[in-house]
């Protein structure tokens, strides 16, 4: 946890810097009947209670996802349109553009619908803005693109949904506009030709967590139903939409577990040269994991649009030549190296505006605005900053006049919600209850920061600001056995809605001498021990703690339980998350 490491502000709480553990506590009495029903261990119990999987049935659809047990499509409000639209221009062979976000949902959703659509024979292009000329979403500038090129139909992918003027525009051209997206709409909806997002108000489709391109996977379904080419041979889709699940941080439960858990096993097999050139520059290979398509491959994808042409994603995904492929990977590499280090020098000045501006006692929220910082990298800036005050955070980049901004926030705490009870004071805005993005003219942020940080106040308290660590319960070295492993690998894939479990091992013993380690000496390296048993730990950023444990005195330790591969050699370690003196 952050905040210890820059230094506390004078009349700053110090309570809030220090980890609080906080234990899921499900009924003992469902504990007791799923391990009769699995004859199983009391810890793998309580962690298939707090996912609430209680019965042979639950504990089957979760353990087996299997592709025909997807939600029909046509469940989806305007699909039957949306279908008989897009097999019209088929038919007639008449163009289609695909319209994306330039982030890993938008460009990946869109690499899979152009290729989706290619594959049903239609005539399809594909276009995304220029995120620092034509700003977020559905543009002007597209639909004349679209005009020019003669085509009369444009289908949006992770965006459009707040697109009135737009899809005015559009429709006064003559070209309808079929909107996929899965952001909070208004309660107006656009005047489109057919609008696919399962949060509609009056769209009884039953699963809501789908990112953009998971809706835009439902329509290549639905298409796929009427041209007769099953699912088996989304091959090279399944992977992107895989990935776009990933980085778009949308809960992998339900259809988006299955979604992954498929894609995530295709990812060996790809035959495109694109994301498999990706994934060789980053060192990816065997069971990847969403972690590792978060960390490694989605900051490249996003770099194209950050810094330059998002287009180039798309490029990479869809081409068929390996050279090309190869060019367009090392050339995202290297903008992704670029865009760390303009990245790491906003988030420096936004620390150093922590310190300076901000009142942490008293304002529950951060909004932090400066002249020349880059907007393609405020998302995760905001991110860092989030992370490092456990409270929402709002990074604007200013020029001519006006801010483009990111926020994220904490759980508790609905970005969304807050944004419409602020947007009188500004141009524009959109988004999840998580994260979410905006617009606000330089002489309406000071009334926009004062109105934001007043919601914070009123919907947050100094609890919700504590630093929590949810842990799904207490575990003994000793009950780390190849069954609990195979276990925990059977639980995955994990991410939000099936975090990895997390587990307080108590009164352990600090065995052998720590080492700091990391090119800056952040990280530290130990081994921890009870009884006959004794496994490596590794605390990432927890360096703090090194005096700690070389006292000698035991200590608890919060953790993750995981399988470590390095240099041909496997391992099970932990990956430790806190370290307190134990509680004798």
């Amino acid at each position: 946890m952050g905040g210890t490491k820059l230094g506390l502000q004078a009349g700053s709480d110090v309570s809030l810097y220090i980890m609080h553990w906080s234990f899921l506590d499900p009924d003992s009495k469902t504990v007791r009947s799923i391990q009769k029903t699995f004859r199983t261990t009391e810890v793998i119990a309580i962690v298939l209670a707090n996912r609430n999987i209680h019965s042979k049935t639950v504990a089957d659809n979760f353990f087996n996802p299997e592709l025909g047990k997807l939600n029909d499509p046509y469940l989806m409000q305007d699909m039957d349109k949306a279908v008989e639209r897009v097999l019209k221009n088929i038919k007639s062979d008449n163009p289609i553009m695909v319209f994306g976000d330039y982030d890993v949902d938008g460009t990946t959703g869109v690499a899979s619908l152009h290729l989706a659509l290619q594959k049903f024979g239609a005539n399809v292009s594909y276009y995304i803005p220029d995120r620092e000329k034509e700003g977020y979403g559905l543009s002007l500038k597209g639909i004349e693109v679209a005009r020019d090129n003669n085509i009369d139909l444009i289908i949006t992918c992770d965006c459009g949904i707040n697109a009135f003027d737009q899809v005015n525009y559009a429709n006064e051209k003559g070209i309808n506009i079929i909107i996929t997206d899965h952001h909070t709409p208004d309660e107006q909806l656009p005047n489109a030709h057919a609008i696919l997002n399962p949060k509609r108000s009056d769209c009884n489709y039953p699963f809501k967590g789908l990112c953009g391109g998971g809706v835009a996977f439902k329509l290549i379904s639905a298409l796929g139903n009427e041209l007769n080419v099953p699912l088996s041979e989304y091959d090279e889709i399944l992977p992107l939409i895989t990935l776009g699940t990933a980085a778009d941080i949308v809960p992998i439960k339900d259809e988006n577990r299955t979604i992954v858990h498929h894609g995530l096993n295709m990812l060996d097999k790809l035959e495109k040269p694109g994301l498999k050139s990706l994934m060789e520059l980053a060192g990816l290979k065997g069971n990847i994991s969403i972690g590792q398509l978060v960390f490694n491959i989605a900051p490249r994808i996003n770099a194209a649009g950050r810094l330059g042409d998002a287009n180039r994603a798309v490029e990479l995904l869809v081409t068929e030549d390996e050279h090309n492929a190869r060019v367009l990977a090392k050339e995202l590499d290297e903008e992704n190296k670029r865009r760390q280090l303009i990245q790491q020098a906003v988030v420096d000045e936004a620390l150093l505006k922590v310190n300076a501006e901000a009142d942490l006692k008293n304002e529950h929220a951060l909004v932090l605005a400066n002249e020349g910082w880059h907007p393609g990298v405020v998302g995760i800036v905001a991110s860092k900053i989030k992370e490092e005050f456990n409270r929402p955070a709002v990074i604007i980049a200013l020029e001519n006049g006006t801010g483009k901004g990111s926020a994220r926030s904490i759980p508790g705490f609905d970005l969304y919600t807050a944004l419409t009870a602020c947007k009188q004071h500004l141009d524009g805005y959109g988004g999840h209850p998580m994260a979410a993005g905006l617009t606000v003219s330089t002489n309406k942020l000071g009334s926009f920061k004062k109105a934001f940080i007043d919601v914070a106040n009123e919907s947050l308290t100094v609890e919700n600001l504590q630093a929590t660590l949810v842990l799904d319960s207490e575990l003994a070295l000793k009950d780390i056995t190849p069954r609990f492993m195979e276990f925990l690998d059977k639980l995955s894939p994990y991410g939000p809605g099936n975090m990895r479990p997390k587990f307080a091992i108590r009164n352990a013993e600090v065995s052998g001498a720590p080492r700091v380690i990391g090119k800056t000496g952040e990280h530290i390296r130990f081994k921890i021990k009870q009884g006959l048993k004794s496994f490596p730990a590794v605390g990432f950023g927890l360096s703090s703690k090194y005096e700690l444990l070389i006292t000698g005195q035991p200590v608890d330790i919060a953790c993750v339980v995981e399988t470590n591969e390095w240099q041909g050699n496997t391992s099970i370690q932990l990956n430790v998350r806190d370290i307190k003196q134990a509680e004798l």
